[in-house]
């Protein structure tokens, strides 16, 4: 039972944002952390996010019935009941969100606020089952982490918070369809209209690319302002680069099964060491 409750937050997505909540915190904090406020600022973040991630797992539980992937979940399972799922999930999202509003500020809650109604109402109500911009316009709640943990430090949206929130949003796009073009069989079967689905393959992959093509002025702007130093400039330009002379190859590969795979394993690490080089890099900015 303790297995499926802490399975429901989808660990993976909570532990993935709380790190891009992490790297954006100390963005903002330039070496000179409040341990204590990083720590509130985590928890109340990673509480909201697993809230959002069980109830989506609430919503979508007959959907995932039709999916491989997903039939093995605490639901579809019948290993737990719905109304233990929503409570949960409401449980965790108010414990979260006080948090954020007492012990960090006010606009980190309402910053968690948006990304909770965003990821549950827009995305995971509507457009997952009505739109290929689900992807897309969803990717404002996976944006939002990075974003609180930076107006955690600031208390203000400026600047570097529109560009963490910039690079995140277009990172994720590229990273998902990666996945739903290998998966696209299962979508289909599940009535999910997801861009690779609708659309096919090759605009997919052609969609792509401007995502990715944007994370390359992006990352020089956060240079370009003096939130970063050099080093996580010319490596996440080279990074960027690489990754999007990789999305290109997948528009002629003969082999789209092993391109988007291995595009979907670049997007995780690409993420992972771009936030690595803007915390360790943050101190020559």
């Amino acid at each position: 039972m303790l297995k499926d409750f802490i399975a429901l937050t989808k660990p993976r997505i909570v532990q993935m944002n709380a790190f891009a909540a992490f790297g954006g915190f100390w963005v903002a904090s330039k070496w000179d952390i409040n341990w204590l406020l990083l720590l509130y600022m985590l928890i109340g973040t990673s509480l909201t996010m697993a809230s959002a991630c069980v109830i989506n797992n609430y919503w979508d539980r007959e959907l995932d019935t039709k999916m491989a992937r997903t039939q093995g979940r605490a639901l579809p399972s019948g290993r737990m009941k719905p109304s233990t799922v929503i409570w949960y999930g409401i449980i965790l999202g108010a414990a979260g969100l006080v948090i954020l509003f007492t012990l960090v500020n006010a606009l980190a809650g309402w910053l968690g606020i948006l990304g909770w109604f965003v990821y549950i109402v827009i995305y995971t109500m509507w457009l997952k089952r009505s739109s290929t911009w689900s992807t897309s316009i969803g990717g404002i709640s996976g944006a939002m982490p990075p974003v609180i943990g930076y107006c955690s430090v600031t208390g203000q949206v400026d600047a570097g918070a529109w560009l963490l929130f910039a690079f995140l949003f277009l990172w994720q796009p590229a990273h998902f369809w990666s996945l739903a073009i290998r998966k696209v069989e299962e979508y289909r079967a599940a009535g999910f209209p997801l861009l690779p689905v609708v659309k096919g393959i090759s605009r997919t992959k052609w969609q792509m690319v401007p995502y990715v093509l944007l994370l390359v002025p992006t990352v020089i702007l956060m240079y370009s302002y003096g939130y970063v130093g050099q080093w996580f400039l010319w490596v996440s330009a080279i990074f960027s680069a690489g990754w999007l002379v990789h999305t290109l190859t997948g528009l002629n590969t003969s082999n789209t099964e092993k391109w988007a795979k291995v595009n979907f394993l670049i997007s995780v690490n690409y993420l992972m060491i771009v936030f690595l080089l803007m915390i360790a890099d943050t101190s020559w900015s």
